[in-house]
């Protein structure tokens, strides 16, 4: 079972999101490591694993880095290295999302029964 799925963009090819390469880098590493210190790809977790995955763009290109946390669809911004271990407690282990950091919460939705096109 998975409870979260962190998507970092962090390191773009084309840097519109985040300027500076450096500081993706860092937020990147240390997302990789809480995760891991914190227990949270466990396959024993109660909750379920929580995945990473460091990404290119996000469409998204302002106030980067960005993570994108699912299922609920926030998306921070500024996700410097500094910024990953509180969001890691309060909003993935705790519930709590951040509001002050948010940019924006996107709504994933399965497509209505039927609605699927004929190809």
């Amino acid at each position: 079972m998975i409870s979260h799925h962190l998507l970092l963009c962090a390191t773009p090819n084309k840097a519109l999101c985040c300027p500076d390469p450096a500081v993706g880098a860092a937020s990147w590493d240390t997302l990789k490591r809480l995760v891991r210190e914190l227990g949270l790809e466990d396959p024993q977790r109660p909750e379920g694993i929580v995945l990473r995955t460091k990404a290119d763009c996000l469409r998204i290109c302002a106030e980067g880095p960005i993570l994108l946390i699912w299922p609920e669809g926030i998306v921070y911004g500024g996700v410097t290295p500094e910024r990953i271990e509180r969001i890691l407690r309060e909003h993935v282990l705790g519930g709590t999302p951040i509001e002050a950091w948010i940019l924006k919460r996107m709504s994933f939705s399965a497509p209505a029964a039927g609605s699927a096109s004929a190809p």
